[in-house]
């Protein structure tokens, strides 16, 4: 198909492809579909080799957000029956991440519900931030907040903080029908802060509420425009009790090639295949390995993810293997824009502006470059039963699933 080898030659001089040849891939068939596998396969081991890397989410703040986000089980007047308590305590939270080091986790995701944070708040997870890294020297430290006000981000910089997550979630144009409480600008503003402080900018995506095709390439391009280090591709997991909760607009198919998509314009970062994993790949999910080269272990903020150890056992019967904590993320010539960051995965790097293929070439790659129906489902098809609330872990006296 000359469509995917268009793309696959653009991602492997690290060029950005058209808006048209984007679209065109959200549009190819279910015949097409391991033809599109391969090709963005064949990018991702490019820049990233067979490694899997793996991220573990702690929940320090559980539900009560002032927020009116339609997605989220933790939004004001949200009827989803998930866990609600408020800040765990430095070592409680020490203690949670543990669990998903123990599993082979590289980065843990520390996140708290709420508009933003206060200057308290700040304290408050520095001293986790502290106490996760005493435990854990060589871990990666992820934070979660809200919104940033300013010298906030350089805060949780100077507390060892490596990356800070915050999500566009869709597109500028189609914001407005998400959330009313805050708006797109001020998720990008956001991004802006944590990028300029030297964090690593972590912010993805969430596919399945209803946004058109138009809308997936407009924010992953945006993505792209802003740095994003690491690009977490979220698909919508409908909670009972949230606005969205009867909206069941993904196949495993559609979510395999949003995932080329997303991996065909950011060929060099880090793609993250977040929540909704197992509710919409379902028995694909090992395809999406060969697209993605992150994952998150276990369990997410207010949801179930697959056992711990069957993430484990799909990465290695796969064929591929759990990135280690001594390798980089990224590859060397993004983690070289980022002498001035000391994050381990050379996450503080801004997208690279050179895309010629003599620049390619004097890359090292982390890997070997040799190497239809309709999205909506029906009411028998959707798996309701996929979608189970978290009663253990963060926040709870139960162990957790890492």
């Amino acid at each position: 198909m000359d469509l995917l080898d268009t793309l696959t030659a653009k991602g492997l001089r690290r060029e950005l492809p058209t808006r048209e040849e984007a679209l065109a891939v959200l549009s190819t068939t279910d015949d097409e579909l391991l033809d599109v596998v391969a090709a963005a396969g064949r990018v991702r081991r490019q820049w990233f080799g067979r490694r899997v890397k793996l991220n573990y989410l702690v929940n320090m703040k559980s539900g009560l957000c002032p927020e009116d986000c339609s997605y989220c089980s933790q939004r004001i007047g949200s009827k989803s029956e998930i866990l609600k308590y408020t800040w765990l305590k430095p070592e409680q939270a020490a203690e949670a991440a543990a669990a998903g080091l123990a599993g082979g986790a590289k980065r843990v995701c520390l996140v708290a519900s709420g508009r933003g944070p206060t200057d308290r708040d700040i304290e408050r997870v520095a001293t986790t931030i502290s106490a996760v890294k005493e435990a854990n020297e060589n871990v990666e430290v992820c934070v979660c907040l809200g919104l940033l006000s300013d010298n906030q981000a350089e805060r949780l910089r100077a507390a060892g903080a490596d990356a800070y997550n915050h999500n566009l979630n869709t597109s500028e144009g189609t914001y407005g029908d998400i959330a009313t409480t805050h708006t797109y600008a001020d998720r990008v503003d956001t991004v802006k802060k944590a990028h300029g402080a030297g964090l690593s900018a972590c912010s993805g995506l969430i596919a399945g509420m209803g946004e058109s095709d138009e809308d997936l390439v407009d924010v992953v391009f945006a993505l792209r425009e802003l740095g994003s280090d690491s690009v977490p591709v979220n698909f919508l997991i409908p909670f009972e009790g949230t606005p969205l909760a009867k909206t069941w607009n993904l196949t495993p198919q559609r979510c395999l090639r949003i995932l080329a998509m997303v991996r065909f314009v950011c060929p060099d970062i880090e793609v993250r295949i977040a929540g909704g994993r197992e509710v919409h790949l379902r028995t694909l999910q090992p395809l999406g390995l060969h697209i993605a080269n992150s994952i998150f272990l276990g369990d997410y903020l207010t949801s179930e993810g697959q056992a711990g150890q069957s993430d484990l056992d799909m990465i290695k019967d796969a064929g591929f293997v759990v990135e280690g904590t001594g390798e980089m993320t990224l590859p060397r010539h993004r983690a070289d824009v980022a002498e001035g960051n000391s994050c381990g995965s050379g996450g503080g790097c801004a997208p690279c502006g050179d895309t010629t293929a003599e620049a390619a070439e004097g890359c090292a790659p982390c890997g070997d470059a040799t190497a239809e129906e309709t999205a909506e489902e029906t009411a028998d098809e959707t798996r309701t039963d996929l979608v189970r609330v978290r009663r253990r872990g963060a926040g709870t006296e139960l162990a957790p699933n890492a």
